[in-house]
């Protein structure tokens, strides 16, 4: 019950790395607000973790604020809070990803992260803590080939997460990332270029241990880096990938 008494948003909640993290972060204790543009998803996952949803689009101020004021009504401050929502653009050379598929990485990816600071950042130092944990992924680390907008977008997330822990740190407030190898997700697919055994045995040889990355990896991972065992630990980018990086 490392999370016992703690409150946390999950940001892509409804699926994927998300509900993984929203289910360990309950299981740790945690009451967790399930957030995701998918709102029967985002229920979905609250039902089975016995807490609430919300219905959000991380790339609109407006519904941004408008779940801060929902976090706000159902428990007053927010102690954690996970930027998980995510999208890719299909594999393809940089010069033909459309401008339109350019701008919605970039608006979910990155933009998703400075309203989620705007909206609860003020808060969080009015009392002096708060952690935020963002989740980037290898490919901001060790890019792949025609993925290279998307690559960028992690790699932005990861340089924001570092500037963020070290401008919030005297305001008691930690910020972490943590970096996923592709995994059993709504966007391994994409990430593929297509799933087939191929595309899987191909994929998989990249990978040291040899599997991919499972939502309870990144549940266990987060849950460590948001409880008060990490309280040392701020501005790290965290490879959870299977020795994907080495």
């Amino acid at each position: 019950m490392r999370l016992s008494g703690k409150t946390a948003i999950v940001t892509g909640g409804a699926s994927g790395f998300g509900a993984g993290i929203a289910r360990k972060f309950a299981a740790e204790g945690a009451r967790v607000l399930v957030a995701d543009i998918n709102e029967d998803g985002a229920a979905a996952i609250a039902a089975e973790v016995g807490d609430e949803a919300a219905q959000v689009d991380v790339s609109s101020g407006a519904s941004v604020d408008a779940l801060a004021a929902r976090a706000t009504a159902l428990w007053g401050d927010t102690d954690i809070l996970v930027n998980n929502a995510g999208i890719t653009h299909m594999p393809a050379p940089l010069e033909e990803i459309t401008e339109d598929d350019f701008d919605r990485v970039l608006a979910v990816n990155a933009k998703s992260v400075y309203l989620f600071a705007r909206a609860f950042v003020p808060a969080m130092k009015a009392r002096g803590a708060g952690v935020i944990l963002n989740v980037a992924s290898t490919a901001g680390v060790s890019p792949r080939p025609r993925l290279n907008w998307y690559n960028a977008s992690k790699g932005w997330m990861i340089t924001a997460t570092k500037a963020m822990a070290v401008e919030l740190a005297p305001h008691g407030i930690r910020v972490n990332a943590i970096n996923p190898v592709a995994g059993e997700t709504p966007l391994l697919a994409s990430f593929m270029g297509g799933d087939t055994p191929e595309t899987r045995e191909k994929f998989l040889s990249t990978i040291p241990l040899g599997r991919f990355s499972q939502p309870e990896d990144m549940g266990a991972a987060a849950a460590f880096l948001c409880s008060d065992e990490a309280s040392m630990i701020t501005g790290v980018a965290l490879e959870v990938d299977g020795g994907r990086c080495i």
